[in-house]
């Protein structure tokens, strides 16, 4: 006689793919916007759009010619593919000392006080799953860097959005900054993320703005994390937030040669401050890789010795792009800032139009050039769009042409 009751092995056999779930921590995680929107537009390449893309800030032109040089002639070499140390070279913790004091005036200690990463990106996560967790509130800009907010969900804490306006040249207001910490239930406020030059809106830093991020940090007890990409970017004036008296006890300032050297794919950042919150971070990222290739290492610190004549040479190339940019915002009747900096250009857009996601969908689907909506970087960043300057003159030539017709 048969029986009615299904066997543990049936059970388990036919379960429905995924049944096991995925972790809690992903609930409210979406796919990274530019993840979906690139497969949209691939799509539409397909069908013989031919999309220009000036959304991402993914450089198009290459490192120094000396940088790959060094890549090219270290790798060739028999005793460099093993695994490296978890802190890195001492050839690359040297150079970004060198690097730091050069162009911030920054003292650091190379074998305490820099740790690095694969890309800075994923230094926002390790300091995320370092410091935070449930029941903590972190700062985070809006518009902003939309990593900031994900990384900090991931590490079971909960973003708390402030506000950057054009009327206060997106600058935090410290007075709402202070209201949300006192307003702020269970653990309280823990971390404040900043990002000068800032991105999406291209605002330069000041050293008086810096000096009140600062103060605020240390009356407040909370962690400064300051992503500092952009700072050469069409800027005449780098500058890092360590360089304020003090900064060391509350700050850690995340770098990368993702822009200023062109290397975004060779995923080479930094961390730097206190040996103290050094440590702690590398607890947490030793458990995550197990170093960089050591070729890459050394021809990143060649990319840190460079002069001024090229930062010099990659700005007279986006300065040339931003015009460019300029003519096509004018032509979609946006408003903008001349004295913005960064790899992108930020813009508020017309009235007649609901927010910048209608007018990059007008864009992407009559003319064909796909260009960032602001609200991807938060709710303040509604009325306003983004372009990327990593694309040729001719591409900007040729989606001007397209929007025209």
């Amino acid at each position: 006689m048969k029986s009615n009751t299904t066997s543990e092995t049936e059970s388990i056999l036919t379960l429905p793919s995924g049944g096991w779930g995925v972790a809690k921590r992903l609930e409210g995680i979406g796919e990274y916007y530019f993840s979906q929107k690139l497969r949209e537009i691939d799509e539409l390449n397909k069908q013989g759009k031919n999309i220009i893309n000036l959304g991402i800030g993914s450089p198009n032109l290459p490192p120094h010619p000396d940088v790959i040089k060094v890549l090219q002639e270290e790798s060739a070499k028999p005793n460099v593919h093993a695994y490296q140390s978890y802190k890195g070279s001492p050839v690359l913790r040297n150079a970004v000392k060198d690097w730091y004091k050069k162009w911030y005036n920054v003292e650091l200690n190379a074998d305490t006080e820099i740790l690095p990463l694969i890309g800075s990106k994923e230094g926002i996560m390790h300091i995320c799953m370092t410091y935070f967790e449930e029941g903590v509130g972190v700062l985070v800009p809006n518009p902003g860097y939309p990593t900031y907010s994900s990384a900090v969900k991931l590490s079971g804490a909960t973003p708390v959005y402030y506000n950057l306006k054009e009327e206060n040249n997106y600058e935090p207001d410290f007075a709402e900054l202070e209201k949300l910490i006192s307003s702020f239930p269970l653990q309280g406020i823990k971390g404040l993320f900043v990002n000068y030059p800032q991105m999406p809106t291209g605002q330069n830093a000041n050293d008086a703005l810096f000096k009140k991020i600062v103060a605020f940090g240390r009356k407040n007890n909370i962690l400064i994390i300051h992503d500092n990409p952009y700072s050469f970017i069409l800027n005449n004036n780098p500058k890092s937030l360590l360089s304020v008296d003090g900064a060391k006890d509350v700050v850690l300032e995340l770098n990368s040669l993702s822009k200023s050297s062109n290397m975004a794919g060779w995923r080479v950042g930094m961390l730097c401050g206190a040996k103290e919150r050094i440590d702690e971070v590398l607890k947490f990222k030793s458990n995550m890789d197990s170093g960089m290739f050591l070729p890459v290492q050394l021809a990143a610190a060649k990319a840190l010795s460079l002069d001024k004549d090229w930062y010099d040479s990659v700005n007279k190339i986006y300065t040339e792009r931003r015009t460019k940019v300029f003519e096509l915002l004018d032509l979609l009747q946006c408003e903008y800032s001349t004295k913005q900096v960064g790899m992108f250009v930020w813009a508020k857009i017309p009235s007649t139009y609901k927010n910048g996601y209608e007018l990059s969908d007008e864009v992407l689907y009559n003319s064909n050039v796909f260009i960032t909506p602001g609200g991807i970087f938060g709710t303040a960043g509604d009325g306003y769009i983004r372009v990327s300057l990593c694309g040729s003159i001719e591409r900007f030539e040729e989606a001007i042409r397209r929007i025209k017709n």
